[in-house]
């Protein structure tokens, strides 16, 4: 692990300590604003960003990192939310959004951020709401960008593909018009064989040319 992407000389001087202190952060970039939370108690910075802290009310599920090329998705689970959080979840287009799992070690008895590291990223797919006495649970899940390699695209190379993707481009405006179009090579179009319309004997001692090679 200490050879990951994306660690820095602070993680990997952590890493090598005989006392570790641990933390998760979620931040959830939804349109209007991002909700950020981590494990453990009161507020902690993590890159100019407050996070408020949610103890035991934040679950994260099992994160797989495998050599493997493929998609492993995330689920979290936030309990006890306010009712900020809960409209949220009830009025914000959350699909496609962003969602990133932080993992990061703190300074000894402080909440000042020894060094983070993100170990996962992707978009969220599904909200759910579960009502309790003691608070309303919102659950997340949140798939990996790599789906994507799975999923047909309904792009084409026509103009209306490159219309959508970029607005004034007409680099396939005539596509419609070449795709069937015979392309005459070596002849002229119209022509009657070799020679492009030259007369029958200039055709006949072309042809006894290229027998008389052969031989």
């Amino acid at each position: 692990m200490a050879s990951r992407t994306g660690i820095d000389s602070a993680i990997t001087n952590r890493l090598g300590a005989d006392h570790q202190e641990l933390f998760f952060a979620i931040k959830a970039e939804f349109d209007t604003d991002d909700i950020l939370v981590w494990t453990g108690k009161d507020d902690l910075v993590i890159s100019s960003e407050t996070y408020t802290g949610a103890g035991t009310l934040l679950s994260i599920g099992g994160v797989e990192e495998t050599r493997e090329l493929k998609s492993a998705g995330l689920t979290v689970s936030l309990s006890g939310m306010d009712a900020t959080v809960l409209d949220y979840a009830l009025t914000e287009n959350y699909q496609n959004r962003f969602l990133t799992l932080f993992m990061g070690y703190l300074m000894g008895g402080s909440n000042e951020v020894a060094g983070t590291i993100v170990l996962f990223r992707g978009r969220m797919t599904t909200l759910t709401i579960a009502d309790d006495p003691n608070g309303s649970t919102i659950t997340i899940d949140a798939e990996n960008r790599l789906i994507d390699l799975d999923r047909p695209s309904n792009l084409r190379y026509t103009k209306e593909s490159q219309e959508f993707l970029y607005t004034g481009d007409t680099g396939l405006d005539r596509i419609n018009q070449i795709q069937d179009k015979e392309i005459v090579w070596g002849r002229k179009a119209g022509g009657g064989g070799i020679g492009g319309g030259g007369s029958g004997s200039s055709q006949h001692e072309f042809q006894d040319h290229y027998r008389n090679i052969g031989k």
